[in-house]
């Protein structure tokens, strides 16, 4: 076991660990990655992260590693399909929101050359650092994931309520929330 002090939220869960040390809070400019994390994101809503975590590869093969192209091609056969793969969340508002929102990424990225354009957009293609001090000062929601949430709702995505967005930001890196003694912030 490591001595390095990190956000308390990820515990001694050595995934949980790995994922702070590697992912979280690390600024995201990948179209790919980004809609990896809005489709993990959509299934998390209402769980705890850890449970999506934990299943992150059975969905990867479950939902073609993420490939939004194909995931906006799905079928009925292939709704059905997730529908009775154990390894994943099987919601049925959640399956068919993953290939909505497949579906309308790509016309984001035919609008703004990119996903990724569209969402930095929102601050200007830079991190926002909110340097907090301890684990209570880390909100929820914001006015800035307020507003992601509304635009992406306006363009009829699904499952991108606010704290949804925030977690979002979070995970991409669009917002800074590592705590002061982490060793990341570090």
């Amino acid at each position: 076991m490591d001595n390095k002090i990190r956000c308390a939220w990820c515990g001694a869960d050595p995934l949980y660990q790995k994922y702070h040390d590697e992912e979280w809070g690390r600024p995201v400019y990948d179209d790919a990655t980004l809609f990896e994390f809005l489709l993990l994101e959509t299934f998390q809503a209402g769980l705890s992260w850890i449970t999506i975590l934990r299943r992150r590869e059975t969905f990867a093969t479950a939902f073609d590693n993420f490939d939004y192209k194909k995931i906006a091609q799905y079928t009925d056969a292939d709704r059905e399909r997730l529908m009775s793969d154990p390894g994943i969340i099987r919601n049925r508002l959640k399956v068919n929101a993953a290939i909505t929102n497949a579906q309308l990424f790509m016309k984001v990225q035919e609008e703004f050359g990119s996903f990724s354009s569209y969402f930095w957009a929102f601050t200007d293609g830079k991190p926002v650092d909110n340097k907090p001090s301890s684990m209570g000062q880390i909100p929820a929601t914001t006015p800035l994931s307020d507003k992601i949430s509304k635009a992406l709702k306006k363009r009829g995505f699904k499952f991108v309520g606010s704290t949804i967005m925030y977690a979002h930001m979070q995970a991409t890196g669009m917002v800074n929330d590592h705590v002061a003694n982490c060793w990341v912030r570090e």
